[in-house]
């Protein structure tokens, strides 16, 4: 344990260590070039503050206002024909649009079911294979400037879906 503590710590430094000798041998001012990056890296930060500031302020409302509460009690009664469990719906319905709520959820799923129960394996796998879809399309289109995303956003979404109920009957077919 003691030599991949070791590698660890050294692996910043040499990384910058070997930037800086690429940056002397092909004479370029190593220097100008990482302000240059910070700069458009703040300028990046400007430009999607607005953005991450709405989709927080959405989720926020969102989850104090109850009405994931009022769509789940609507939709338990399809959701126990299908046999989908409705305490996993907070978190499909959260997952494409912010990752902290989902983490949130996914934890407290965890802490009342457990994390080799049904639910919680559930959980565990809609959380590793679907995205934060909104956020991220948010985040990345605002950045270099994109506005038509529809298409990106349906795909996105359905390979979300097909995230979630995959997880549900994979984990269902093979715990039953």
């Amino acid at each position: 344990m003691n030599v991949l503590n070791y590698i660890s710590n050294l692996a910043m430094p040499s990384i910058i260590l070997l930037i800086v000798i690429y940056a002397l041998k092909e004479r370029k001012k190593a220097f100008d070039i990482f302000l240059d990056g910070a700069k458009e890296g703040i300028q990046i930060v400007f430009n999607i503050f607005p953005t991450l500031i709405g989709l927080f302020l959405a989720v926020g409302a969102l989850r104090s206002s109850g009405i994931l509460d009022m769509i789940i009690n609507v939709v338990e009664p399809f959701l126990n024909i299908v046999h989908f469990p409705s305490e996993i719906m907070p978190l499909a319905m959260l997952r494409p649009i912010s990752g902290s709520s989902s983490i949130a959820i996914a934890t407290d799923i965890m802490k009342n079911f457990g994390v080799d129960s049904n639910i919680g394996l559930i959980a565990a796998t809609i959380m590793g294979s679907t995205e934060t879809t909104l956020y991220t399309i948010a985040v990345y289109s605002s950045s270099v400037k994109i506005k038509k995303t529809r298409g990106v956003l349906g795909a996105a979404l359905i390979a979300d879906i097909v995230g979630i109920i995959t997880s549900v009957v994979i984990w269902t077919t093979f715990l039953n």
